[in-house]
């Protein structure tokens, strides 16, 4: 953990009621995190999207959620009332979501969408807005921005309503982005443009990341931190540059499953699971 201390998480349990019965998604998980990106990793269903949500008040109306600590500065982030929750989303902490079309307004421009997050916030009249709103869009390497602002969410491509999905959770200033999986929609080439811009943008303006994906290779590159999560639980935690030297079997597990640029063309490893991963504490 960095110093200047953002974000703190202690016994992090998420759980929802459904038809079949009680279903506990997230199981104890804790960590901090300071000015820094830190990678979580893990199977679908391992509870890494759910920790993200929780964190920002999202888990869906059927969920809930109990920590010892969540604790955003010297916000408590547990109880806040949807007032103050307004305070803190957009506003403080921001979440890029997995895929644009199903995140931005088909029937709104991406100009009028930008803005309105950006007046959410700030007491701006329309042309300061436009103005701010335009100036985001350069900064997310659009090479029309004048264009992309008058345009539909469906004129534009996968990887263009991505940078404007980026341009709106951060034209409010945040302090700290969730990303969730915020290239598995857009193909390998656009991939890489998109994380070299999300990682410019993090660093020139010092926040926090939380970046979730599947992607082993993507975050050893990008981030500083991996926590690696099966089940509900954290089961390790590197640094990311040291990803290729993880001690828990599950982690090698998934490492092992990636495919290899050495002209092997056998099948991939499926990977062996242990009961005990499910219950054991982080080491």
């Amino acid at each position: 953990m960095t110093q200047d201390l953002i974000l703190s998480v202690r016994n992090l349990h998420v759980g929802f009621n459904t038809a079949k019965g009680a279903i506990e998604a997230v199981r104890g998980v804790s960590f901090d995190l300071g000015r820094e990106r830190l990678g979580i990793v893990g199977e679908s269903g391992s509870g890494k999207s759910q920790t993200g949500r929780a964190i920002l008040g999202l888990t869906a109306a059927n969920g809930h959620i109990r920590a010892d600590r969540l604790q955003f500065h010297d916000t408590d982030l547990r109880n806040l009332s949807p007032r103050d929750w307004r305070k803190v989303r957009g506003a403080r902490i921001s979440m890029i979501m997995q895929d644009p079309k199903y995140s931005l307004n088909p029937v709104m421009t991406v100009g009028d969408q930008i803005i309105e997050a950006y007046r959410e916030h700030f007491k701006v009249n329309n042309r300061e807005a436009k103005r701010r709103a335009i100036e985001m869009l350069e900064s997310v390497k659009i090479r029309d921005p004048e264009l992309v602002f008058k345009s539909y969410p469906h004129e534009v491509s996968g990887g263009m309503g991505q940078r404007v999905m980026i341009a709106m959770m951060l034209i409010p200033e945040p302090e700290l982005i969730i990303a969730d999986e915020p290239t598995s929609a857009l193909d390998v080439t656009v991939q890489l443009q998109v994380m070299a811009i999300l990682d410019d943008l993090v660093r020139e303006r010092g926040m926090a990341l939380i970046f979730i994906s599947h992607d082993l290779h993507l975050v050893s590159s990008f981030c500083d931190r991996v926590l690696v999560m099966y089940q509900g639980r954290v089961v390790e935690e590197i640094a990311a540059s040291n990803l290729d030297q993880a001690q828990h079997p599950y982690t090698r597990g998934l490492l092992n499953c990636l495919p290899k640029m050495d002209g092997n063309h056998a099948d991939l490893p499926v990977l062996a699971r242990d009961a005990a991963w499910e219950t054991q504490d982080l080491t």
